[in-house]
C-alpha cells in the first residue's frame, strides 16, 4: 500500500514527501539509517517520509495537510552535520486521532543539540534533525520547512513515530530502590532510587547497538529536558521514552537513546541506554561532552511550565546516586575536555562544570528549559544532602 503524500514547503518552494526503501536490521555504530517504515517488537514503527521536488508556490507555505498512519511523535531530520540547517525554522501540525481536530502550529527545535561524539561509521553520513515533540495519538501531519541562508539541507525527511504497546520482556522491570540511611556503601554513595529498567518501559533490545561504549568514570552530569509535552500522564511516560527511543536510533541513526537516565513529572527514574545502569555508559547528550558525563533527561519541556517538585526530587535521587558511586561530590565542581568545536568550546579545552550542570552549560541551547534551570542549585543541594554531605549541601 502506497504511504500517502504530505506537502512541506521550504523557503518559498512546497516540496511533495515520499516513502524510500525500507530498513531491516540494527545500527551497528552511529550511523546513517536509511528511509522507509522501520518496524520495532510491540506495534512500533517509525514512518520516514522524504522529500523531493521542488514545486513552487507564490506564498511558500503548506498547501494542504494529510492523512497519515497513526504515530504519536514528529521529527524532521536531514543528511550532514547539524549547523547544515543554521537559522532554519520547521513549524508542524498534526490531527487528532480520536477527534479528528487539526492543532495548532508547534514549532519543533532545530538547533541539533544532541548527539554523539564519535563520527558516523563508515560509509554512512550522520544525520541531524529536530529535537522530537510528543503529539501524543495523530492520524494526520502538515510541515512548513524554512530554510536558512545555505538553503534546505540534503536528505529532508519527516518521521512519524508510533510507539506501539513495547516489547515483552521476562527481564525484571523495576529495580528496587535502597532505603535511605541503609545499605550505604562508603566514600559518600547515596542510596539507589528506583529504576524502572528498559523491559519496563518495553524497550526493543533488537533495534539497538548489541555492543556497548564505556568511558571514564563518571565525574559530572548533564541535566536535560526532551522538549516534549509535559502535560502528560505519568502512566504514558514509557510510550514517550519509546517514542524518544526510537526517533534517536531508527531516524537519527544512534546506536541507541541518547541520555543515560530519565525521569517523570511524578519522579519515576527510566533506564535510559543500555550497558548497565551502575555502568559509565557513554551516551549521546551533550555534543563534546559525553565522556566521563551521564545526561538525565527531565520528560517534558520546561520553559514556561514549572518542573513539578517531585521531578526535582527524582533528578537529586538519581544525580546523587550516579555520582556518588565514584565518590563524586554532586555539589562540587569538576574539570572535563570538550572533544568537538561545535560544542559550546572549541575541541581541546578544558572546562569547569558543576558536578551536576545543564545542557546548556555545555552546548549553546535553551535546554534545560527557562524553568527548569533555575531549579540547578536546588538540584545540586538536595543531591549533595543524600550524599550526606552536610558541608557541602549547606554552601550550595
Amino acid at each position: 500500500m502506497a504511504l500517502p503524500v504530505v506537502l512541506l514547503a521550504v523557503c518559498t518552494a512546497v516540496l511533495p514527501l515520499s516513502p524510500a526503501a525500507a530498513e531491516s536490521g540494527p545500527p551497528s555504530a552511529e550511523a546513517s539509517p536509511r528511509a522507509g517504515l522501520r518496524t520495532s517488537a510491540g506495534g512500533g514503527s517509525v514512518t520516514s517520509l522524504a522529500l523531493d521536488g521542488p514545486h513552487r508556490s507564490a506564498a511558500g507555505r503548506v498547501l494542504a495537510p494529510r492523512t497519515t498512519g497513526r504515530f504519536e511523535l514528529i521529527g524532521v531530520t536531514w543528511d550532514g552535520p547539524a549547523h547544515a540547517f543554521a537559522d532554519g525554522t520547521v513549524r508542524v501540525r498534526t490531527r487528532d486521532a480520536a477527534t479528528g481536530a487539526w492543532r495548532d502550529w508547534q514549532r519543533l527545535e532545530a538547533d541539533g543539540e544532541d548527539g554523539p561524539d564519535t563520527p558516523a561509521a563508515a560509509g554512512g553520513a550522520r544525520r541531524a534533525g529536530t529535537a522530537p515533540l510528543w503529539t501524543g495519538p495523530s492520524d494526520g501531519v502538515a510541515v512548513e520547512v524554512t530554510a536558512g541562508p545555505a538553503g534546505p539541507p540534503p536528505g529532508l525527511r519527516v518521521e512519524l513515530v508510533d510507539p506501539g504497546r513495547g516489547a515483552g520482556s521476562p527481564a525484571a522491570r523495576t529495580g528496587p530502590a535502597e532505603p535511605a540511611g541503609g545499605g550505604r556503601r562508603s566514600g559518600h554513595q547515596a542510596p539507589r532510587p528506583e529504576i524502572v529498567t528498559r523491559a519496563g518501559w518495553g524497550a526493543d533490545e533488537s533495534i539497538r547497538a548489541s555492543d556497548f561504549e564505556y568511558t571514564g568514570q563518571v565525574r559530572a552530569v548533564f541535566v536535560h529536558h526532551t522538549a516534549t509535552a509535559t502535560a502528560y500522564e505519568c502512566a504514558d511516560a514509557p510510550r514517550v521514552i519509546r517514542a524518544i527511543y526510537q526517533y534517536h536510533v531508527q531516524s537519527n541513526g544512534w546506536r541507541d537513546i541518547g541520555y543515560n537516565f530519565l525521569v517523570d513529572r511524578c519522579g519515576t527514574v527510566y533506564e535510559g541506554r543500555a550497558g548497565g545502569t551502575d555502568l559509565p555508559v557513554q551516551g549521546a547528550h551533550t555534543l563534546g561532552f559525553n565522556a566521563d558525563s551521564a545526561g538525565v533527561a527531565a520528560i517534558g519541556t520546561y520553559v514556561e511550565d514549572a518542573p513539578p517538585p517531585a521531578l526535582l526530587t527524582g533528578l537529586a535521587r538519581i544525580s546523587a546516586w550516579k555520582l556518588g558511586l565514584t565518590g563524586r561530590d554532586a555539589g562540587g565542581r569538576v574539570k572535563l575536555v570538550s572533544s568537538s568545536s561545535a560544542s559550546r568550546y572549541p575541541a581541546g579545552t578544558t572546562v569547569s562544570f558543576d558536578a551536576v550542570s545543564g545542557h546548556r552549560d555545555g552546548f549553546s541551547t535553551e535546554c534545560p528549559g527557562a524553568a527548569l534551570y533555575p531549579e540547578l542549585p536546588g538540584i545540586r543541594t538536595e543531591a549533595a544532602r543524600l550524599q550526606g554531605r552536610a558541608d557541602t549541601a549547606a554552601t550550595r
